[in-house]
């Protein structure tokens, strides 16, 4: 009698204890995260055509993320990056190292992203606690390329370096500050226990512009700038559009090459993120 009583004591003890950590876990509903980011930034266009990783700037982000199972969630943010470049750097290539030009732009970006975890995350929970994932969406960026011409900082969009918006080439429009993005990158996320997690994510875009750096088509003739004949003294797009006189022979002949207008500029970060997870609470109910 006893023993039965043992027994039936025992299951007893089995079956309420058993579904404790699934109820526990159901319990728990992991809303979103909250997070920030600092790290790198890079540009990629028609000054830096190789890809060189050798001119890092910084970068940051904020964004809320929301979670719609422990597998997929939808993401906004808004991140900033300072990018630039120079020709000085493209010592392989002697037509670029000569055209010396160079930009440096502040970039303020808002994106929508989808985030796809590879294992099934729930912070806190032994086994459930990293994931990678992958992660894509669409963006919206300002940008603003400057240079500098004797110590001064000269923006380029308004000077119309390329002969934008002229009569003499009437097709070549004046560009935005405002610029589409198609971001994709790929992370791995981990979680310190239930309220905090850390990452790391390499965001790449696709910029829907070739004139983040002010470079993109064929120089024009220089009279667009400056008529020698009206004695006035040449302004700063006289100088800016071609500076390849800086250093050597000038080489910015009307119709030759600047930039290569059949390729979108592109940028990446690298960033470390810290993430605050929001939980809300249900009662499980049992099957």
């Amino acid at each position: 009698m006893m023993r039965k009583l043992l027994v039936v004591v025992c299951l007893g003890a089995l079956v309420t204890l058993v579904p404790a950590p699934i109820f526990a876990q159901d319990a728990i509903v992991q809303e979103g995260e909250f997070g920030i980011g600092l790290g790198a930034a890079h540009y990629f266009g028609d000054l830096n055509t190789r890809a060189h990783l050798n001119r890092p700037k910084m970068a940051g982000t904020i964004f809320f993320r929301k979670n719609f199972s422990n597998y997929i969630s939808a993401r906004i943010g808004a991140s900033y990056a300072r990018l630039g470049y120079s020709d000085k750097y493209n010592t392989h290539n002697e037509y670029m190292y000569r055209r010396n030009l160079s930009f440096n732009t502040n970039v303020w970006e808002l994106t929508l992203q989808g985030d796809f975890n590879f294992f099934r995350f729930m912070p806190g929970e032994p086994g459930f606690n990293y994931t990678p994932y992958i992660t894509f969406g669409i963006g919206a960026f300002s940008y603003d390329p400057f240079a500098y011409l004797n110590g001064e900082k000269i923006f380029l969009r308004p000077l119309n370096t390329e002969g934008q918006g002229t009569n003499l080439y009437p097709e070549r429009k004046p560009y935005s500050a405002m610029a589409l993005s198609i971001p994709f990158g790929v992370g791995i996320k981990y979680s310190l226990n239930e309220k905090i997690n850390v990452g790391f994510e390499i965001l790449y875009r696709l910029a829907q512009t070739d004139y983040l750096d002010d470079v993109s088509t064929t120089y024009v003739d220089p009279i667009v700038f400056w008529d020698p004949a009206s004695g006035l003294p040449q302004p700063p797009a006289y100088f800016l559009h071609d500076r390849s006189n800086e250093i050597g022979e000038p080489i910015g002949i009307p119709g030759r090459a600047r930039g290569n207008s059949k390729q979108k500029d592109q940028f990446v970060t690298a960033m470390f993120h810290v993430t605050f997870n929001l939980q809300s609470y249900r009662c499980p109910t049992a099957n």
